[in-house]
């Protein structure tokens, strides 16, 4: 079996991984590992998750492509995630699918590394889980996910829904789900939607998944 590393966000990108895209991969002789990236460095302890500088990323990234040179390393990081100081942060794109891929290519482009190639999710983790409202039944009252679900509805497709940072997928779920746990919850929403579900309606992860069958294979 094969390894592929996904370098991650956090811990919500870190079950996630573990508990819905992991699983997709084990009937393609393809082992899927993720890796949480390490913001702080101590003698005592590491610290994980919420990266505020690109610096950071790229030389951690960078330390884990040379340790697995013969293996595939990819990443999932949120659009809105990311430090100001990002490569291609900047770039103007005719829409969001035009400038995210236009990012990932400026990084994958600064890593400098054959094994890699930079993913980021369009445009956070949570919008993913608007694949299907439904399934935020096993968490919620019915109220809420019609709400849900209205909210889908007024955009193309998940990955769209979103106007602003204060407006990210993440906070409609906490808005209206008080108690939402963005890893918990998140985990068993992803579970009841199913990977194939959220395929068909995020393209961009999609994409993302595709890339990996390819590059994982020939790793």
């Amino acid at each position: 079996m094969k390894n592929v590393y996904i370098y991650c966000e956090g811990q919500s990108e870190e079950s996630f991984i573990r508990e819905i895209i992991a699983p997709y991969f084990v009937n393609q002789n393809i082992y899927i590992r993720p890796i949480i990236c390490e913001t702080k460095r101590t003698n005592v302890q590491k610290y994980r998750g919420g990266v505020s500088d690109y610096n950071k990323i790229k030389k951690e990234l960078v330390r884990l492509c040379k340790g697995h040179r013969n293996e595939f390393l990819t990443t999932m990081f949120d659009y809105y995630g990311l430090p100001e100081n990002t490569p291609g942060s900047d770039l103007i794109g005719a829409n969001i699918y035009e400038k995210v891929k236009r990012m990932e290519a400026a990084i994958t482009e600064d890593l400098g590394q054959n094994n890699c190639r930079f993913n980021i999710v369009v445009h956070e983790f949570e919008g993913l889980l608007f694949s299907k409202p439904e399934a935020f039944s096993v968490i919620t009252d019915e109220s809420t996910v019609k709400e849900i679900s209205r909210i889908k509805e007024r955009y193309a497709n998940p990955e769209l829904i979103n106007n602003s940072p204060e407006s990210a997928p993440s906070k409609r779920l906490l808005q209206l789900i008080r108690r939402y746990s963005k890893v918990k919850d998140g985990t068993i929403v992803a579970k009841e939607i199913g990977i194939d579900t959220i395929l068909e309606n995020c393209p961009h992860f999609s994409e993302w998944i595709r890339s990996i069958k390819e590059k994982g294979a020939a790793s």
